[in-house]
């Protein structure tokens, strides 16, 4: 599959009569590569869908599907992190000031409810010593960061400006020009340094990341060798960092 990228346009300076040099900007394309895939298979038997008050075959197909997408998203996430450009990771993260402390291993950010806000300024930072646009950033926790934001000083809504805070309402959305997700398929590790886990967080710009996916195949066939249906699904799907300036990896454990 081919994609497009947006082309960066040149800034000329301005004089008058001088008149104006028209270039061609080019969309250069990204080959990504659909070269991944996973499935599930499982049969139902007819005893035990006829005694079940439960539709089986729907109801675990929907739970594969389920978990189908845990796991692509726990690929992806594992992934998307190591990709990050140099000057967005590390203890001396910054295009220009190289002064952010975005964790390394060994010796993760340790964050908590009173610096979760420092920390998280810092990762928009990186992006804005990147030039990264304002908007269409995103900024992915896991449910422990999320629940220290709850935690902090965005309980009281003057902070930030807001009618209701986020610890009545529940809801992270914006923050530092980010939209706040969580995910529970973050990439963990245990650090050699902590009895804690050190968490891969990332952050960035929609245009760092593309991803496809389908599901070209779901059957249910006929049991061969029992009485019964054997239910299976297919998906193929493919990922890849297009712009490792635009995305940002911060390297974190409880404090």
């Amino acid at each position: 599959m081919q994609i497009r990228t947006t082309p960066s346009i040149t800034i000329n300076d301005y004089q008058i009569g001088g008149g104006l040099t028209y270039e061609k900007p080019t969309s250069d394309k990204v080959e990504l590569q659909i070269d991944k895939a996973k499935y599930f298979a499982f049969e139902v038997n007819d005893i035990d869908a006829y005694q079940s008050d439960l539709s089986l075959m729907d109801d675990w197909s929907d739970d594969g599907g389920q978990q189908m997408g845990i796991a692509i998203d726990t690929d992806v996430n594992a992934y998307a992190y190591t990709e990050a450009a140099a000057a967005n990771a590390g203890a001396a993260a910054g295009a220009k000031s190289g002064s952010l402390n975005l964790g390394v291993a060994g010796a993760p950010v340790a964050v908590t409810k009173a610096n979760i806000l420092d920390v998280l300024v810092d990762c928009g930072t990186a992006l804005d010593e990147q030039n990264v646009p304002n908007t269409g950033r995103y900024l992915i926790l896991p449910a422990w960061m999320n629940g220290m934001l709850k935690k902090s000083d965005l309980r009281d809504a003057s902070v930030m400006g807001d009618s209701t805070s986020v610890f009545r309402n529940g809801k992270v959305g914006e923050l530092d020009r980010f939209t706040v997700y969580v995910n529970n398929n973050l990439d963990v590790v245990t650090d050699a340094t902590t009895t804690n886990q050190a968490t891969n967080v990332i952050f960035g710009h929609k245009k760092a990341l593309t991803f496809a996916s389908q599901m070209t195949n779901m059957e249910t066939l006929k049991n061969p060798s029992d009485f019964g249906s054997l239910i299976r699904g297919l998906n193929v799907h493919g990922y890849k960092v297009i712009d490792p300036n635009a995305i940002g990896h911060l390297y974190a454990e409880r404090g």
